[in-house]
């Protein structure tokens, strides 16, 4: 089942600068698609349009056939509950006034108003738990957590509303190595425990490796190349996807050396 159609989307913030270029994909349920670039790419500028935090100057995002541009106020309170997303700095995302409790549960305040006290409660009990914090902390403020910790709190938030999909741009990348392994690691069992969808921003190519089924590679705001992970990774067509691969850090140091004296090498002949 398809959830996600994004077709022949731009963006234009002026008429000297396209943000995105007729970018067009589908994102079926319990799918991992990776949105990989180097800075400036579009990348976050696709998760504001799909989030509809920002206007395409052409083209349509469609959630299950139906427009998210021309939502009405209802559908779009729905979309806002389907539809989720995890911000890059996790403090930053964080109401520095507001306790972890009254931070995970205003979704629900806002999505599902019917609820009682007692319910919503429960329901910030239960997220919290799943990832891996204590409910002794609920009282406690944003500054007094780590990074990872804030982050946990972020996904909390988002999935308190138990959305279909997760607009992940780069939530991994403000924190320390060990950390982003364990945010991964969560981010998987949500898919595989809930069969969540994904769309997984980075830079970071040996995560996408890891987390996505699907890589979208984007080059100057249009998509340069689309495939499964492993066909990418191993038989690249895009030149600018071989360059971005080629980037990536080998685990042998002395290769790595190598290979750094090779290019300055050719560099500089």
């Amino acid at each position: 089942m398809t959830l996600l159609h994004v077709t022949n989307l731009s963006v234009e913030f002026d008429k000297q600068l396209k943000a995105l270029n007729n970018v067009s994909f589908k994102l079926k349920q319990g799918e991992v698609l990776g949105i990989v670039g180097e800075s400036g790419s579009g990348k976050s500028t696709l998760a504001r349009v799909i989030m509809r935090l920002q206007r395409p100057t052409e083209g349509s995002v469609q959630w299950k056939s139906r427009s998210v541009s021309s939502m009405n106020p209802t559908q779009l309170r729905n979309y806002r509950q389907q539809v989720q997303m995890i911000f890059q700095d996790p403090l930053d995302a964080l109401n520095p006034r507001m306790t972890i409790a009254q931070i995970i549960g205003e979704p629900l305040r806002y999505l599902s108003p019917q609820l009682n006290r007692q319910q919503l409660q429960q329901k910030i009990a239960c997220v919290i738990a799943a990832m891996g914090l204590s409910r002794s902390q609920l009282n406690r403020y944003p500054h007094e957590f780590s990074g990872g910790q804030c982050q946990r709190i972020g996904i909390a938030r988002a999935m308190i509303v138990e959305p279909q999909l997760l607009v992940c741009d780069e939530p991994v990348s403000a924190l320390d190595v060990s950390i982003q392994a364990q945010i991964i690691n969560l981010l998987l069992e949500l898919k595989q425990q809930q069969g969540l969808s994904m769309l997984f921003i980075s830079h970071d190519l040996s995560i996408v490796r890891h987390l996505c089924d699907r890589v979208l590679v984007l080059y100057k705001g249009e998509i340069a190349e689309i495939a499964d992970t492993e066909t990418l990774y191993q038989s690249p067509k895009s030149a600018y996807t071989q360059r971005l691969l080629a980037s990536i850090p080998l685990h042998d140091p002395v290769q790595e050396c190598e290979r750094i004296k090779a290019w300055a090498k050719s560099g500089d002949e």
